[in-house]
């Protein structure tokens, strides 16, 4: 499925990371907020389907789906950007400054939680009628899933909010792994299974996502759930965010910048921080640019 061998992988890292700098913002937040909206609606997928087979495994299979399509549609995570954008930084590419990384993560933040929004309040209404009605049962376990992920790690004080970051952590290192995996391949079947098997990792094992949560969570404000936006913030998204952070960044990127990147002999890239042009071996095709 047109491997790519890791030294060829770890330019198309940085080409990728240099890229996402260079977005205008109008772009950046449209690609962004539609990436928020499809994770979202794959996250009430999952969640339909545990509800109503009484199996998360089945659930966190066909998760997948969503962060397959986006990516393939050229749209953007914060959890990707995170990896991706430090590691052209750190490389000292031509116009990829500590500010245009820190305004990328912002437009990619803001596109995401709108997108993430837009779909909580859509599905909130399918859920309940437009509110006429109590939600069903799948709405009813969002709004427990926000209750037991904010309230869950408050009662557990300086351990439950060490746990909540270590969860952030695990579940980067997982989604980190999917964006960059679909660099390791050049075709469409190699692409999406390189993807699906770590996103079907992190979800199954319930780690924190900070994108996901930027739906389950106003979605479970809006259908009962028994916890605050102060809740949600203090006891999820913030920590969430500072766990993706850490271990798409440590796990992934940087472990990938200093064993293939750094120590490359004969690393493709143009003079003077240019984007390289890579060639895939056997095809004369240029490499893709990573987009999640």
């Amino acid at each position: 499925m047109s491997y790519v061998k890791p030294a060829e992988l770890a330019v198309r890292v940085l080409d990728a990371g240099e890229s996402k700098v260079f977005v205008s913002t109008r772009d950046t937040l449209i690609r962004a907020y539609m990436a928020g909206a499809i994770l979202a609606l794959a996250a009430a997928f999952a969640v339909t389907i545990t509800v109503k087979t009484g199996n998360p495994l089945v659930g966190a299979m066909l998760f997948p789906v969503g962060f397959c399509m986006l990516y393939l549609l050229g749209f953007d995570l914060l959890t990707g950007v995170f990896t991706l954008v430090p590691l052209a930084w750190l490389d000292r590419r031509r116009g990829v400054t500590f500010g245009a990384m820190l305004r990328t993560w912002g437009l990619v933040f803001v596109g995401n939680f709108a997108g993430a929004l837009t779909t909580a309040v859509l599905m909130a209404i399918y859920f309940t009628y437009g509110f006429s009605v109590e939600p069903d049962a799948v709405g009813q376990a969002i709004g427990v899933l926000g209750e037991g992920r904010t309230l869950g790690y408050a009662e557990h004080g300086a351990a439950g909010m060490l746990t909540l970051f270590v969860r952030g952590v695990l579940c980067n290192w997982m989604v980190s792994t999917g964006v960059v995996g679909a660099m390791m391949s050049d075709s469409l079947p190699g692409k999406v299974i390189a993807m699906w098997m770590p996103i079907m990792v992190f979800f199954y094992l319930g780690f924190e996502h900070s994108v996901v949560n930027m739906f389950l969570f106003p979605s479970g404000l809006m259908l009962g759930g028994d916890f605050t936006l102060a809740d949600y913030l203090v006891w999820n998204e913030i920590p969430t965010l500072a766990g993706n952070l850490v271990g798409g960044l440590t796990f992934v990127g940087l472990v990938i910048y200093a064993t293939h990147a750094r120590t490359a002999p004969d690393r493709a890239r143009s003079g003077g921080g240019e984007p390289a042009t890579v060639q895939t071996e056997g095809t004369g095709r240029a490499a893709d640019v990573a987009t999640a």
